[in-house]
């Protein structure tokens, strides 16, 4: 081989220049995609468009959102158990979390409101929220609230909500948005009707969206899931209610599981072909089948600042083998709502109160 010019070396050379031009063009070309991808990710390009960072704006109440904090369901408190599982759930799932045998929780318990300060006995909808973690690494994450079903049917609907309900200039806004979304009507009959508890301990926590269980034979069933309360629940009128402290169900709560752990019995419905599997605001029959896989057991309390679950993301899709999505939209919706609330929140973490609030208990 030479390297003299004229060679057939300095050929290669122009050869190789020309390929790398058109290598950089190529880049450039990708690059421009992705940045395009992104731009309409992020509803630049489209600025009518609903994005998560649009959602996620939506939560915030008047006064800004609480910095630091969860931009909904920003009150609550840590907890950590296990979940026993009875080996029934391997039927629908061979997640391993449903083989017999116990394993870790990190949960929260919480209210669905944006004020970190709210008091307990104004917020309607009480949640819960789990991690649980099999031997082999993989986990299953879940948020649930104590309402049968949700307020609208998509994610859109939902959006259309907060900009209703947020809306102070037109009084019309929140009755134009039931008129255009009949499903919510049956949400508000629940919220002005149904019995509040005393309670964390004595609620029924509902995923209400529907995800896809398979199982070991590859078998694959829709189900949504359910954690039933051993406690009875104990009626209390608002009024009694707001007579016990802004902060009664973090107190409440502690003092139960201090006293003995508290329990919830996993049940799985399983969908019939025909249920309304993508709309979350439709109830399935009360009659479909249903699994009773196991109890969770909360078994330690611990005030929210640096408690184990502050810097959880309970994000609903991450699931592990045998567990994933359904044609609900709901919860591809949430999973990127809470990466923008989760990125918000950690970026302020000089803003948020790393001691518990005076008087909360350990």
């Amino acid at each position: 081989m030479s390297d003299r010019p004229g060679s057939g070396g300095s050929n290669g050379s122009n050869g190789s220049n020309g390929s790398n031009a058109g290598a950089f063009v190529l880049i450039a070309v990708v690059v421009v995609v992705l940045v395009a991808a992104f731009a309409y990710t992020g509803g630049w390009l489209t600025p009518g468009r609903i994005t998560p960072a649009k959602v996620v704006n939506g939560l915030a109440p008047p006064g800004g959102p609480a910095l630091g904090f969860r931009r909904n369901h920003a009150k609550g408190i840590c907890f950590t158990g296990t979940f026993e599982a009875n080996g029934a759930g391997a039927a629908l799932s061979k997640a391993p979390m449903l083989a017999a045998g116990s394993y870790p929780v990190t949960g929260r318990f919480n209210l669905a409101t944006a004020d970190a300060k709210a008091a307990d006995a104004t917020v309607r909808v009480r949640g819960l929220s789990l991690r649980i973690v099999a031997p082999d690494g993989s986990e299953w994450r879940t948020a649930m609230i104590d309402a049968p079903f949700f307020p609208v049917a998509t994610p859109q609907a939902f959006y259309a909500l907060l900009q209703a309900a947020g809306n102070k200039t037109d009084p019309d806004a929140m009755k134009n948005f039931i008129g255009a979304h009949p499903e919510f009507a049956a949400f508000g009959a629940w919220a002005g009707s149904a019995p509040w508890t005393a309670s964390y301990a004595q609620e029924r926590y509902n995923s209400l969206n529907s995800f896809v269980f398979t199982n070991a034979q590859g078998e694959d069933h829709v189900v949504r899931w359910s954690f039933v309360p051993a406690q009875q629940p104990e009626t209390v009128s608002p009024d009694a209610l707001k007579q016990r402290g802004a902060n009664f169900l973090d107190t409440d709560i502690t003092e139960r599981v201090h006293a003995a752990p508290q329990r919830w019995t996993l049940s799985v419905t399983v969908a019939d072909p025909g249920d309304p599997t993508a709309d979350p605001s439709k109830a399935w029959p009360a009659e479909r089948r249903k699994v009773e896989a196991g109890t969770l057991v909360v078994s330690a309390i611990e005030p929210e600042p640096d408690g184990p679950c502050r810097d959880l993301n309970f994000d609903p899709t991450v699931l592990p083998a045998g567990m994933h999505v359904s044609d609900d939209p709901f919860p591809a919706a949430r999973s990127a709502a809470y990466s923008v609330s989760f990125n918000r929140r950690t970026a302020e973490d000089k803003d948020y109160p790393h001691t518990p609030p005076e008087g909360a208990k350990p």
